[in-house]
Parts: C-alpha cells; sequence; structure tokens
C-alpha cells in the first residue's frame, strides 16, 4: 500500500467536509447529505482495488 492512497482519501474527505460546510451554512442539507454519501463512495471505489490486492496475497500466503 502506497502513502498516496491515505493522502488521495484524506484530499476527498477535507473536499467533502468542507462543501459539506458551505451547503449546511446555506440551508442547503439534503445536498450536504449527497455530498458526504458521494465522498464515501469515491473513497470506497478508491480502495477496493487495494482490499482485491490484499485477499489475493492472502489466498497466496496460505495456500487457499
Amino acid at each position: 500500500m502506497d502513502i498516496s492512497l491515505l493522502l488521495k482519501a484524506a484530499g476527498v474527505g477535507l473536499i467533502v467536509s468542507v462543501i459539506c460546510q458551505i451547503l449546511s451554512k446555506s440551508g442547503r442539507e439534503e445536498q450536504a447529505m449527497l455530498v458526504s454519501v458521494a465522498g464515501v463512495i469515491l473513497v470506497l471505489l478508491m480502495i477496493v482495488g487495494e482490499i482485491g490486492t490484499l485477499i489475493e496475497t492472502i489466498r497466496t500466503t496460505f495456500g487457499l
């Protein structure tokens, strides 16, 4: 796993939190919730490849 993946996830989290704060202050709580859900989905899609690599490493290590 590379440190760049963690930095990308942190960057997405920072941007999403700023957008959510701006939307909440302007009275658009529904859009803020959708932005936060989209951020979570985006980060999950970024790490799904690493999870697949982890599972394959576990399979080869234990001979499954």
